[in-house]
C-alpha cells in the first residue's frame, strides 16, 4: 500500500515540475491541482480514497488520449477543407464524435457483436459474470452485456425517428409560417403555445394512455402514421404550390407518399413503438417551430429576400435557396439538443414502463428492471443508466463545438 501511495504523489510531482519547467501553465495547473486534491482525499478516505482518484484519473487520461487518436483518424480520412475545421476541434468534441460511432456500430451490428440475443434466457436470474456473461444476468436470466448493445439499436433508433419527425414537422411549420406571415403565423404560434405550456412528461403519459392500450394496434398505428405524413406533405405542398392545378397534382402525390411512408414505418417498428415516436414527433416539434420561426423572422426581413420577390420568386424558392441555407447553423445545433431531450424522455418513459415494451432491449427499462441490486451493492443497473448519460454527454459536446464553429454564433 505504501509503495503505491509514494508512487502515486512521485509521479504526480514529476508530471507537474515537468510542466512547470516547459512552462506549460495549464497542464501544471491541473497537475498540481490533482496532487492536492488527492493529498487531502488521501488524509481523509485513506488508500481507497486515492485508488478511486487514481483510477478516475487514468480514465480521464485514457479518454483524452483516444479522443485525440480518433480526431488524428478522422482528419487523415477528410478532405482538406473538412480536415482544417477538425484539426480545430477540441478533445471533448473528438470524444463526442468518438462516442456516437460506437454506439452507433452497436446499434447496426448488434446481432454479430452481441453474444446472445437480447431475449435470450441463458442462466438463473441475477447471475454474476462469469466467461460466458460479461456483466451477469438481469431479473430473468438474461445476458446484461447483449441487451445493452441491443438496447443501443432500440432506444437510439427511436429516439432519432422521434427527432427527425419532429424536427421535419416543426422546421417546415416554421419556415412556412415566416415566410407567409399573417393568418397562418399566428395559428401555428397559437397551436404551439397549446402544446408547450403543457409539461413534456405528462403530455407524453396521457397520449400514450390514450393510443398505447388497446388502440395500439398496427392498423391504428398505421392511420396515425398516414395522417402525419398527410400535415407534413400539405406544410410542403402549401410551400411549393401555386396554383389550382398544383394543388391537385400535389394532393395525390402528398396521399400516395404517405401510404407508402406508413406501410414502410410500421413493417419496421411495431404498433407501440410507432405511437411511442409520433407521441414524442408531436411533443417537441412546437419547439423546432419556435426557434425556426425566429431564424427565418431574422433572414425574411433582408434585402435579398425582398430582391427575390421582386423578381417573382415563390414562397418554395424562398424557403429553399434563401432561408434554409442561411438558417442551418443553428438548425443544425438544435436537431442535436432535441435529440439529448427525445432520448432522455424515451428511456424515461421505458423506466416507467411505458415506453419500448418488453422483450425488447431499452436502457431506460433495464435501469428498472435490475434496480433491486443496488441495495445488494451491485452496479449493474447503473451501467445502462451510465450509458444514457454517456450518450447525452457526447451529443452535447458535439453540438456545443459545432455552435462554436458556425458563423454567426461564435460570439
Amino acid at each position: 500500500m505504501m509503495v503505491f501511495v509514494i508512487l502515486y504523489f512521485a509521479l504526480l510531482l514529476l508530471l507537474s515540475c515537468g510542466a512547470a519547467y516547459y512552462n506549460q501553465r495549464s497542464a501544471f495547473l491541473l497537475l498540481f491541482s490533482l496532487t492536492l486534491v488527492s493529498l487531502v482525499l488521501a488524509i481523509i478516505g485513506g488508500i481507497p480514497a486515492l485508488r478511486f482518484v487514481a483510477i478516475a484519473a487514468g480514465m480521464l487520461l485514457a479518454a483524452g488520449m483516444m479522443s485525440y487518436a480518433f480526431r488524428e483518424f478522422l482528419t487523415a480520412l477528410a478532405s482538406d477543407e473538412m480536415a482544417k475545421e477538425l484539426r480545430t476541434a477540441p478533445l471533448t468534441a473528438a470524444f463526442g464524435m468518438f462516442v456516437i460511432f460506437i454506439v452507433a456500430v452497436m446499434g447496426i451490428f448488434a446481432p454479430a457483436i452481441a453474444p446472445h440475443g437480447e431475449a435470450e434466457i441463458i442462466s438463473q436470474a441475477f447471475a454474476p459474470p462469469d466467461n460466458n456473461m460479461l456483466l451477469g444476468a438481469d431479473q430473468l436470466g438474461r445476458d446484461m452485456f447483449s441487451r445493452i448493445i441491443y438496447g443501443a439499436r432500440n432506444t437510439v433508433a427511436l429516439a432519432l425517428c422521434g427527432t427527425v419527425l419532429a424536427f421535419i414537422l416543426g422546421a417546415m411549420a416554421g419556415l412556412l409560417a415566416a415566410t407567409k406571415g399573417g393568418f397562418f403565423d399566428g395559428t401555428m404560434g397559437r397551436i404551439a403555445d397549446v402544446i408547450m405550456s403543457i409539461p413534456s412528461l405528462i403530455f407524453a403519459l396521457l397520449m400514450l394512455s390514450i393510443f398505447g392500450g388497446s388502440l395500439a394496434a398496427p392498423s391504428t398505428s398505421a392511420w396515425l402514421l398516414f395522417g402525419f405524413a398527410v400535415i407534413v406533405g400539405t406544410l410542403f405542398l402549401a410551400a411549393a404550390a401555386y396554383s389550382v392545378l398544383s394543388w391537385i397534382i400535389g394532393a395525390a402525390i402528398v396521399v400516395g407518399v404517405s401510404f407508402a411512408f406508413a406501410l414502410a414505418f410500421t413493417s419496421v417498428f411495431d404498433a407501440s413503438e410507432v405511437i411511442l415516436i409520433l407521441v414524442v414527433a408531436v411533443i417537441y416539434s412546437p419547439r423546432v417551430f419556435r426557434l425556426t420561426r425566429a431564424v427565418a423572422g431574422n433572414v425574411v426581413v433582408m434585402d435579398y429576400i425582398e430582391a427575390a420577390k421582386l423578381r417573382g420568386e415563390k414562397n418554395w424558392y424562398l424557403i429553399r435557396r434563401e432561408i434554409l441555407p442561411n438558417s442551418t447553423a443553428p438548425l443544425v445545433a438544435e436537431f442535436g439538443l432535441e435529440f439529448c431531450f427525445v432520448f432522455l424522455l424515451i428511456a424515461g418513459l421505458s423506466f416507467l414502463g411505458l415506453g419500448i415494451q418488453p422483450p425488447t432491449a431499452d436502457w431506460g427499462s433495464m435501469v428498472r428492471e435490475n434496480a433491486t441490486l443496488i441495495s445488494f451493492g451491485e452496479i449493474t443497473p447503473l451501467i445502462p443508466a451510465a450509458a444514457i448519460a454517456l450518450l447525452t454527454v457526447a451529443v452535447n459536446f458535439v453540438v456545443d463545438w459545432m455552435l462554436h464553429r458556425s458563423s454567426g454564433l461564435k460570439e
